[in-house]
Protein backbone atom coordinates (compact mmCIF):
# COMPACT_ATOMS: atom_id res chain seq x y z
CA UNK A 1 0.00 0.00 0.00
CA UNK A 2 3.06 2.02 0.31
CA UNK A 3 4.61 0.86 -3.01
CA UNK A 4 5.36 3.74 -5.57
CA UNK A 5 4.37 6.82 -3.27
CA UNK A 6 6.50 9.78 -2.18
CA UNK A 7 6.15 10.32 1.52
CA UNK A 8 7.83 12.89 3.30
CA UNK A 9 9.13 12.37 6.50
CA UNK A 10 10.50 15.03 9.55
CA UNK A 11 13.10 13.91 12.27
CA UNK A 12 14.61 11.16 10.15
CA UNK A 13 18.52 11.43 11.50
CA UNK A 14 17.73 9.54 14.70
CA UNK A 15 14.51 7.48 16.43
CA UNK A 16 11.40 6.82 15.36
CA UNK A 17 12.09 9.11 12.51
CA UNK A 18 15.08 6.92 11.07
CA UNK A 19 12.95 3.75 11.63
CA UNK A 20 9.85 5.05 9.74
CA UNK A 21 11.94 6.32 7.05
CA UNK A 22 13.84 2.74 6.75
CA UNK A 23 10.61 1.14 6.62
CA UNK A 24 8.85 3.57 4.62
CA UNK A 25 11.96 2.40 1.85
CA UNK A 26 11.60 -1.07 2.59
CA UNK A 27 7.83 -0.90 1.67
CA UNK A 28 8.20 0.43 -1.60
CA UNK A 29 7.84 4.02 -1.09
CA UNK A 30 10.25 6.85 -2.06
CA UNK A 31 11.24 8.67 1.20
CA UNK A 32 12.24 12.71 0.84
CA UNK A 33 13.88 13.10 4.62
CA UNK A 34 14.42 16.27 6.73
CA UNK A 35 16.23 16.92 9.74
CA UNK A 36 18.55 19.19 11.06
CA UNK A 37 21.32 16.71 11.09
CA UNK A 38 22.20 14.37 7.67
CA UNK A 39 21.35 11.06 8.50
CA UNK A 40 23.67 7.77 9.02
CA UNK A 41 21.52 6.10 6.21
CA UNK A 42 21.15 6.38 2.94
CA UNK A 43 17.68 7.96 1.48
CA UNK A 44 16.34 8.51 -2.01
CA UNK A 45 17.00 12.23 -0.96
CA UNK A 46 17.46 14.66 2.07
CA UNK A 47 16.98 18.03 3.08
CA UNK A 48 18.60 19.43 5.52
CA UNK A 49 16.56 21.40 7.06
CA UNK A 50 14.64 23.39 10.55
CA UNK A 51 11.48 23.73 11.09
CA UNK A 52 11.63 26.38 13.46
CA UNK A 53 11.40 29.43 11.36
CA UNK A 54 8.70 30.73 8.80
CA UNK A 55 12.23 31.15 6.20
CA UNK A 56 13.49 27.73 7.52
CA UNK A 57 10.23 25.95 5.98
CA UNK A 58 10.11 28.14 3.11
CA UNK A 59 13.13 27.07 2.25
CA UNK A 60 11.95 23.03 2.50
CA UNK A 61 9.16 23.68 0.45
CA UNK A 62 10.96 25.29 -2.20
CA UNK A 63 13.22 22.31 -2.51
CA UNK A 64 10.12 19.86 -1.95
CA UNK A 65 8.27 17.69 -5.46
CA UNK A 66 5.41 19.14 -7.03
CA UNK A 67 3.89 16.21 -5.82
CA UNK A 68 3.51 14.26 -2.54
CA UNK A 69 1.48 11.62 -1.18
CA UNK A 70 2.15 11.92 2.36
CA UNK A 71 3.95 13.69 5.48
CA UNK A 72 5.11 12.42 8.80
CA UNK A 73 5.34 15.03 10.94
CA UNK A 74 7.73 12.91 13.62
CA UNK A 75 10.70 15.26 14.52
CA UNK A 76 10.47 17.17 17.94
CA UNK A 77 11.94 18.02 21.16
CA UNK A 78 11.52 16.83 24.49
CA UNK A 79 11.12 19.95 26.23
CA UNK A 80 15.06 20.00 27.97
CA UNK A 81 15.66 23.36 25.35
CA UNK A 82 13.08 25.44 27.25
CA UNK A 83 9.15 25.81 26.04
CA UNK A 84 9.78 28.41 23.44
CA UNK A 85 11.96 26.03 21.43
CA UNK A 86 9.96 23.00 22.50
CA UNK A 87 6.75 25.20 21.40
CA UNK A 88 8.21 26.44 18.23
CA UNK A 89 9.31 22.66 16.87
CA UNK A 90 6.97 20.57 18.50
CA UNK A 91 3.76 22.49 17.36
CA UNK A 92 4.03 26.07 15.66
CA UNK A 93 6.82 25.11 13.24
CA UNK A 94 5.08 21.62 12.74
CA UNK A 95 1.82 23.45 11.72
CA UNK A 96 3.50 25.48 9.54
CA UNK A 97 5.45 23.15 7.63
CA UNK A 98 1.77 20.90 6.77
CA UNK A 99 0.36 24.21 5.88
CA UNK A 100 3.07 25.00 3.78
CA UNK A 101 2.84 20.90 2.20
CA UNK A 102 -0.74 20.69 1.42
CA UNK A 103 -0.88 22.17 -2.23
CA UNK A 104 1.34 19.40 -2.97
CA UNK A 105 -0.31 16.70 -1.34
CA UNK A 106 -2.15 14.77 -3.89
CA UNK A 107 -5.96 14.45 -3.33
CA UNK A 108 -6.63 12.16 -0.48
CA UNK A 109 -2.96 12.06 0.28
CA UNK A 110 -2.70 11.78 4.47
CA UNK A 111 -0.81 14.21 7.35
CA UNK A 112 0.62 12.19 10.41
CA UNK A 113 1.84 13.87 13.04
CA UNK A 114 3.34 12.24 16.12
CA UNK A 115 2.06 13.34 19.47
CA UNK A 116 2.64 11.27 22.72
CA UNK A 117 0.74 9.89 25.46
CA UNK A 118 2.22 13.40 27.06
CA UNK A 119 -0.57 14.92 25.54
CA UNK A 120 -3.14 12.90 27.27
CA UNK A 121 -4.46 16.44 29.37
CA UNK A 122 -5.68 18.38 25.94
CA UNK A 123 -9.21 17.82 27.29
CA UNK A 124 -8.83 19.12 31.08
CA UNK A 125 -6.63 22.19 29.70
CA UNK A 126 -8.72 22.44 26.86
CA UNK A 127 -9.58 25.95 26.68
CA UNK A 128 -6.07 26.69 27.03
CA UNK A 129 -5.95 24.80 24.14
CA UNK A 130 -8.02 26.00 21.75
CA UNK A 131 -6.77 29.37 22.61
CA UNK A 132 -3.09 28.54 21.54
CA UNK A 133 -4.22 26.51 18.57
CA UNK A 134 -5.99 29.86 17.39
CA UNK A 135 -2.92 31.88 17.06
CA UNK A 136 -1.69 31.37 13.63
CA UNK A 137 1.63 31.55 12.47
CA UNK A 138 5.04 32.12 14.41
CA UNK A 139 4.43 34.29 17.74
CA UNK A 140 6.41 35.24 19.98
CA UNK A 141 7.05 32.48 22.41
CA UNK A 142 8.46 34.04 25.26
CA UNK A 143 5.41 36.53 25.25
CA UNK A 144 2.86 34.33 24.90
CA UNK A 145 4.21 32.30 27.63
CA UNK A 146 3.88 35.18 29.64
CA UNK A 147 0.60 35.94 28.68
CA UNK A 148 -0.69 32.83 30.00
CA UNK A 149 1.67 32.02 32.28
CA UNK A 150 3.27 28.79 31.09
CA UNK A 151 6.10 27.26 32.54
CA UNK A 152 9.17 25.87 31.34
CA UNK A 153 8.72 22.11 32.42
CA UNK A 154 4.96 22.70 30.67
CA UNK A 155 6.46 22.73 27.25
CA UNK A 156 6.42 19.36 26.19
CA UNK A 157 2.91 18.08 27.40
CA UNK A 158 1.49 21.21 26.24
CA UNK A 159 2.95 20.71 23.10
CA UNK A 160 1.58 17.60 22.58
CA UNK A 161 -1.96 18.77 23.91
CA UNK A 162 -2.07 21.24 20.95
CA UNK A 163 -0.72 19.11 18.53
CA UNK A 164 -3.62 16.96 19.39
CA UNK A 165 -6.07 19.72 19.00
CA UNK A 166 -4.79 20.76 16.11
CA UNK A 167 -5.09 17.12 14.29
CA UNK A 168 -9.00 17.36 14.97
CA UNK A 169 -9.34 20.67 13.55
CA UNK A 170 -7.00 20.59 10.85
CA UNK A 171 -9.18 17.64 9.82
CA UNK A 172 -12.05 19.47 8.74
CA UNK A 173 -10.13 22.48 7.51
CA UNK A 174 -10.80 23.70 4.30
CA UNK A 175 -7.22 23.46 3.61
CA UNK A 176 -7.23 19.54 3.56
CA UNK A 177 -10.54 18.83 3.49
CA UNK A 178 -11.34 20.08 0.41
CA UNK A 179 -8.75 17.86 -1.19
CA UNK A 180 -9.65 14.93 0.54
CA UNK A 181 -6.22 15.18 2.61
CA UNK A 182 -6.47 12.94 5.89
CA UNK A 183 -4.95 14.43 9.07
CA UNK A 184 -3.97 11.76 11.98
CA UNK A 185 -1.94 11.44 14.59
CA UNK A 186 -0.09 8.68 16.35
CA UNK A 187 0.80 9.01 20.45
CA UNK A 188 4.03 6.71 21.22
CA UNK A 189 4.14 5.82 25.27
CA UNK A 190 7.57 6.15 26.17
CA UNK A 191 10.08 4.86 23.28
CA UNK A 192 14.05 3.68 23.69
CA UNK A 193 15.22 6.39 21.63
CA UNK A 194 18.39 8.49 21.76
CA UNK A 195 16.18 11.21 23.94
CA UNK A 196 14.35 9.24 26.02
CA UNK A 197 16.92 10.21 28.96
CA UNK A 198 15.81 13.91 28.50
CA UNK A 199 12.28 12.80 28.76
CA UNK A 200 13.29 11.58 31.94
CA UNK A 201 15.07 14.69 33.15
CA UNK A 202 11.88 16.73 31.76
CA UNK A 203 8.96 14.56 32.81
CA UNK A 204 10.96 12.64 35.71
CA UNK A 205 11.94 9.10 36.51
CA UNK A 206 8.63 8.33 38.29
CA UNK A 207 6.64 9.65 35.68
CA UNK A 208 8.31 7.60 32.72
CA UNK A 209 9.03 4.33 35.23
CA UNK A 210 5.66 4.50 36.30
CA UNK A 211 4.32 4.47 32.18
CA UNK A 212 6.43 1.56 31.77
CA UNK A 213 5.56 -0.14 34.33
CA UNK A 214 2.19 -0.02 33.34
CA UNK A 215 2.74 -1.87 29.97
CA UNK A 216 5.49 -3.79 30.95
CA UNK A 217 8.47 -2.37 28.71
CA UNK A 218 9.05 0.56 26.74
CA UNK A 219 8.43 0.58 22.92
CA UNK A 220 10.63 1.05 20.37
CA UNK A 221 11.06 3.12 17.21
CA UNK A 222 10.65 -0.21 15.41
CA UNK A 223 6.66 -0.57 17.23
CA UNK A 224 6.09 2.93 16.51
CA UNK A 225 7.22 3.11 12.79
CA UNK A 226 4.46 0.52 11.15
CA UNK A 227 1.39 2.79 12.72
CA UNK A 228 2.64 5.96 10.84
CA UNK A 229 3.09 3.97 7.60
CA UNK A 230 0.18 2.72 8.03
CA UNK A 231 -1.76 6.04 8.17
CA UNK A 232 0.23 6.86 5.12
CA UNK A 233 -1.44 4.40 3.26
CA UNK A 234 -4.48 3.53 1.01
CA UNK A 235 -5.56 1.74 4.41
CA UNK A 236 -6.36 4.57 5.94
CA UNK A 237 -8.29 6.30 3.39
CA UNK A 238 -11.30 6.14 5.79
CA UNK A 239 -9.44 7.36 8.70
CA UNK A 240 -9.31 11.16 9.57
CA UNK A 241 -8.82 12.83 12.74
CA UNK A 242 -8.24 10.50 14.66
CA UNK A 243 -5.37 9.68 17.60
CA UNK A 244 -3.86 6.08 17.50
CA UNK A 245 -1.82 5.17 20.42
CA UNK A 246 0.50 3.11 19.81
CA UNK A 247 1.42 2.33 23.65
CA UNK A 248 1.40 -1.00 24.56
CA UNK A 249 -2.02 -0.20 26.05
CA UNK A 250 -0.79 2.85 28.39
CA UNK A 251 -3.73 5.09 27.91
CA UNK A 252 -6.09 2.75 27.98
CA UNK A 253 -4.35 2.26 31.75
CA UNK A 254 -4.28 5.23 32.32
CA UNK A 255 -8.26 6.23 31.06
CA UNK A 256 -9.40 3.13 33.67
CA UNK A 257 -7.74 4.62 36.34
CA UNK A 258 -8.87 8.59 35.90
CA UNK A 259 -12.55 7.54 34.57
CA UNK A 260 -12.94 4.88 37.61
CA UNK A 261 -13.87 1.88 35.18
Amino acid sequence: MLFGKTILITGVASGIGARTAELAAQLGAEVIGVDVRAPSQHLASFIQGDISSADGIAEIARRLPERLDALANVAGLSGNTGIAQTLVVNFFGLRALSEAVAPRLREGGAIINVASIAGYGWRANLERAKRLTSVEGFPDIEKLAAEHGLKNEEGYPLSKELLLLWTMRAAHQPLFKDRGIRVNAVSPGPVETPILQQFRTVLGDARVDSDITRVGRAGTAADIAPAILFLCSDGARWINGANLATDGGLEASINAEVLGF
